[in-house]
């Protein structure tokens, strides 16, 4: 009874008391029972060592501060100021390209082994037929010829030794590309390569592998364990595999012999890589074929042919050639069975698709047909026959199907026969009769699209025939876009301005001048203006007493006075026949090789902007340009009854895109004097040939470079009746007329005037 009384008492006050407990413990289980000294510098810290050695061994109260007592001497201390030395921070280097910055490396590098002898035959034709499926290939020599084969990166050793070869190949591997690629393909001048499948085989392939892949061989005699991989058939080698073999690669050269380079170089990856060849590897086999001799690859019915990475021995460049054929229409067969396969499953999935077969277009894989907007923009069929197209370059309503137009047609009536035969037969034999109608149209975002009207006969198995209407539809699809390389020009080029005038001309010299001073002379530009009077024999007898170009003459010299600055050239010709040409073998005589000229004509406006694009469009040694310059229309028909404004705008109204105009001319001198001689055995042989063509057909016809021509806004021509002379060849004497023509109005303009006389003539 006592103790609940005393457990009832105990009750209000045992949270405190067990408060208090538990703060007492965990205050003694915080104490730190080490003694602990403190490291100073000086006096102070030998009085705080004196005064601790008087204390007892006690615990000292954590967190504790030592105090000095008041009546011991205290002699300050001033610690001097030491200021803090900043570190330079290192200069963060920054790759050029992102994929360097990452460590993303190339996929595949591909080092050909040829010789002096063989480079020129066996090398040229491994380089034409793996180069452009691969990107970077090296042919190692040990020596070469002095003339290098066009499109080659050739390396040389200097010697011709076998091993000494090899060697000084892996070593240059090493010290050149063994950071920027992920696996290095090696192969003799012999062997034939199907790059695609090695492509193929290496992106499947891990990168951190050890790998040493090819054609596995055991060595010569036997006394060795392991297999190299023949050289005949090419093998392939990681770059983990390379860089283990760095270091030793020395050490194989000094102690190995061997007399064949691929047996030496497995020696020594076996004896410092501990790697033999092998042909399979996770599932992916190495497939090569050995050829027989004089061996046609057509005839040729070996599985293991078919789907060989390698074939080895090739005897000659024709050879390689022909199964560089057999390959390649080996991969187009497949890539056609491929896309049929794809075609098939999407048409299967499209049953059950919302829409139905509705939601697949046609053809399977093809952009779908471009959609417009408005009336404006509804693309226009184009028909033909086999033998008229009634749409026609010049705007005439009916011409003559031919040139590539009818071998386009030819095309496609061949295919769509081929095709309606694929689908009908056995049970029916088409023939054609002849096209009814045939329409095509350029679909701009899928191709060229075609629709055909055939009058077919049809022939059953039975020999029964009769003929029927067939319409087809057949699509042309645009090709994968290719990125063309171009070499680096800049807009710093001074421009030569070639202006060629005749006395005719003259009165335009003064507009040509004020303009050209306007926008070239007062900004400074980069341009040297040349003109060139052209006198006939009688305007040069008279030259002395009576110059024709005296008043042209004299605007020079006001120029050149008002920009003192700036030097106006000028020559004079004497021709009875005004060509370019000859122009220009006079005119090319007088400058560097490296000059870039730009033939104008006196009604043409030349500014900045269009010389920048001069400069950027003709590319030396690569591309001379011929610009399209916009021409007004004759005012008294463009603004009949209406006062011409003071400044045209480029509106189809106004005028138009002369592409019957070959005048203007961006080239470089050595482009010109390349091709003008190429063109010196034809003007022996008729001298004629000066006056019958102009630059733009002497480029085409004797030049290798690119051509390009296009519509320039910025060279804007004041309309001009041009006088044609008949003399000249008959191409360019009807594209005078033709530019006459269409210099004089729309057809609108043309036909709003005719129903305006005609409506004269009858009132």
């Amino acid at each position: 009874m006592r103790f609940a009384m005393f457990i009832s008492l105990l009750r209000p006050i045992g949270p405190v008391i067990i408060g208090v407990s538990l703060g007492f413990t965990l205050s003694l289980l915080s104490v730190n029972w080490v003694e602990e000294t403190c490291v100073l510098d000086g006096k102070a810290s030998e009085e705080i060592r004196l005064a601790q050695d008087g204390n007892s061994k006690g615990a000292r109260r954590p967190n504790s501060i030592s105090t000095v007592d008041a009546e011991e001497d205290f002699e300050p201390r001033i610690v001097p100021y030491k200021p803090v030395q900043q570190s330079q921070t290192k200069q963060l280097f920054r790759a050029k390209y992102i994929s360097t910055e990452l460590g993303i490396r190339e996929r595949l590098f591909v080092g050909i082994l040829t010789s002096k002898s063989t480079i020129n035959t066996m090398g040229v034709a491994v380089n034409r037929t793996i180069s452009h499926h691969l990107d970077t290939v090296v042919f190692f020599t040990g020596m070469r010829n002095r003339k290098v084969p066009h499109g080659m990166f050739v390396v040389t050793h200097g010697d011709e030794r076998l091993i000494w070869n090899i060697f000084q190949t892996i070593k240059y591997i090493l010290e050149h590309y063994v950071h920027e690629y992920d696996w290095f393909y090696l192969a003799q001048d012999d062997t034939y390569t199907e790059a695609d499948r090695i492509k193929q085989l290496v992106d499947h392939l891990s990168i951190d592998r050890e790998l040493y892949m090819g054609s596995p061989e055991e060595f010569i005699g036997g006394e060795m364990e392991g297999r190299y991989c023949y050289g005949g058939f090419g093998y392939l080698l990681s770059r983990t595999l390379l860089l283990r073999l760095k270091p030793f690669l020395e050490n194989c050269r000094n102690d190995i012999l061997s007399a064949r380079p691929d047996e030496w170089l497995g020696r020594c990856i076996i004896d410092y890589a501990n790697t033999n060849c092998v042909d399979e590897h996770e599932g992916l086999q190495y497939y090569h074929y050995e050829m027989g001799k004089n061996s046609d690859p057509s005839k040729v019915e070996n599985v293991q042919f078919k789907n060989a990475l390698t074939v080895h021995p090739v005897s000659d460049p024709e050879q390689m050639y022909r199964l560089h054929k057999h390959f390649t229409e080996i991969e187009l067969q497949r890539t056609y069975d491929e896309i049929e396969k794809l075609q098939a499953e999407i048409k299967n999935v499209s049953k059950v698709a919302f829409d139905g077969n509705r939601s697949a277009q046609w053809p399977i894989g093809i952009n779908p047909m471009f959609e417009p907007k408005s009336r404006f923009e509804v693309l226009r069929w184009d028909y033909f026959t086999e033998e008229q197209v009634y749409s026609c370059i010049d705007g005439s309503p009916k011409c003559e199907l031919r040139g590539i137009d009818r071998l386009d047609v030819a095309d496609v009536i061949e295919i769509a026969m081929g095709e309606l035969n694929k689908k009908y037969k056995p049970v029916l034999h088409l023939k054609k009769q002849q096209l009814i109608n045939g329409y095509r149209r350029f679909d701009p975002t899928r191709g060229m699209e075609y629709t055909l009207d055939l009058q077919l006969e049809v022939v059953n198995q039975k020999g029964r025939s009769r003929s029927i209407t067939k319409r087809v539809h057949l699509v042309r699809p645009l090709s994968r876009i290719e990125i063309i390389p171009m070499p680096y020009v800049t807009e710093a080029t001074r421009v030569h301005i070639i202006l060629p005038l005749t006395f005719q001309e003259r009165g335009a010299v003064n507009h040509f001048l004020e303009v050209f001073a306007t926008n070239l002379f007062e900004t400074s530009e980069n341009a040297i203006l040349t003109l060139l009077f052209i006198y006939d024999p009688f305007e040069a007898q008279q030259v002395n007493q009576n110059d024709i170009f005296t008043g042209v003459k004299a605007q020079i010299n006001v120029y050149e006075r008002k920009y003192p600055a700036v030097k106006i050239l000028w020559i004079s010709v004497k021709t009875e026949t005004p060509s370019q040409i000859k122009f220009m073998d006079i005119i090319s005589k007088k400058h560097p090789v490296d000059t870039l000229f730009f033939i104008t004509n006196v009604n043409t406006n030349v500014n900045s902007e269009f010389l920048n694009r001069c400069r950027m469009n003709s590319i030396n040694n690569w591309q001379v340009f011929f610009p399209i310059h916009f021409q007004d229309y004759n005012p008294d028909i463009a603004f009949h009854n209406q006062e011409p404004p003071p400044t045209v705008d480029l509106v189809k109204d106004a005028g138009h895109f002369d592409r019957s105009s070959f005048e203007e001319a961006c080239f470089y001198n050595s482009d010109y004097m390349v091709t003008r001689t190429r063109m010196a055995s034809d003007v022996q042989e008729n001298e004629e040939i000066m006056e019958t063509l102009d630059i733009y057909d002497m480029f085409v016809k004797y030049s290798i470079l690119h051509v390009f021509r296009a519509v320039e806004p910025a060279l804007h021509q004041k309309y001009r009746h041009q006088a044609c002379n008949p003399q000249l060849s008959e191409g360019i004497y009807h594209r005078c007329v033709q530019s006459n023509l269409d210099g004089l109005g729309s057809r609108s303009q043309l036909a709003m005037l005719l129903f305006e006389q005609e409506q004269g003539n009858s009132t």
